[in-house]
């Protein structure tokens, strides 16, 4: 397991930047994890979603800018996969001066450096957390049907192996809300799981959380009609104190 390191500090979608508050519970694994930042911003009651995802996310950027500005303060850059239900990921291996990168034509985004917060939307695929305590290094992918079809989360793991050297069994991977049965007919949940167990990650959590029986806190494509907003899953490490 990871040492048990003070200077690991987790953030949830209700706290300020200090002290640190309370966390969603899904993300507790990560408590004990070394300068490492991660979040998850659930459904925003005041914000109107109610239409197409480029009008959603336009309407609850303010908030997600708030809640960033706030309790992200050590973020140099954020950055967005474009999200087309693809196993591409990015390597993040150089900082940028740019406040917000979109990459292109992936799902999933990966780096060992600090201060470049990596974001991911969601309203019913799952969000998968990855962190290697040993070499540093984290990764946030964009997982629905398609994805875990592809198995983006191998992908990902072996792009970690061959740039950093991560050792899967060091890995400690969170399995964000997402839909499930009885409300959608696959449950890839379960498959990234039974993924994530093939590749030697032992240290694996799924929050069984279902976005569509969960409408007060959740965003959920199907149960909306596609007429709603997203979730943000956020992952960042830390700058050395």
């Amino acid at each position: 397991p990871p040492p048990n390191n003070p200077a690991w500090r987790i953030i949830g979608a209700s706290i300020t930047v200090h002290p640190v508050m309370e966390a969603p519970s899904f993300l507790q694994p990560f408590e004990n994890f070394p300068t490492i930042q991660a979040a998850w911003i659930p459904r925003i009651p005041s914000a109107n979603v109610l239409g197409d995802r480029e009008f959603a996310l336009k309407n609850l950027a303010p908030h997600h800018h708030t809640f960033i500005t706030k309790n992200f303060p050590a973020t140099s850059t954020r950055h967005h996969a474009e999200q087309i239900h693809t196993a591409n990921t990015a390597l993040i291996s150089l900082p940028s001066l740019h406040e917000f990168i979109t990459h292109p034509l992936v799902d999933g985004l990966i780096t060992n450096l600090p201060g470049q917060l990596l974001a991911i939307y969601v309203a019913d695929c799952t969000a998968i957390y990855l962190a290697d305590p040993i070499t540093h290094s984290i990764a946030l992918l964009h997982s629905g049907k398609k994805g875990t079809e592809l198995n983006i989360l191998s992908a990902a793991v072996q792009k970690m192996t061959a740039a950093y050297g991560t050792n899967p069994a060091h890995l400690t991977c969170i399995i964000s809300p997402s839909i499930r049965p009885p409300d959608y007919e696959i449950d890839f949940p379960a498959t990234i799981r039974s993924q994530a167990a093939t590749l030697g990650i032992e240290n694996i959590h799924d929050t069984l959380e279902n976005t569509a029986s969960t409408p007060h806190t959740h965003y959920s494509y199907r149960r909306e009609k596609g007429q709603t907003g997203r979730m943000l899953a956020l992952l960042q490490i830390l700058p050395n104190p």
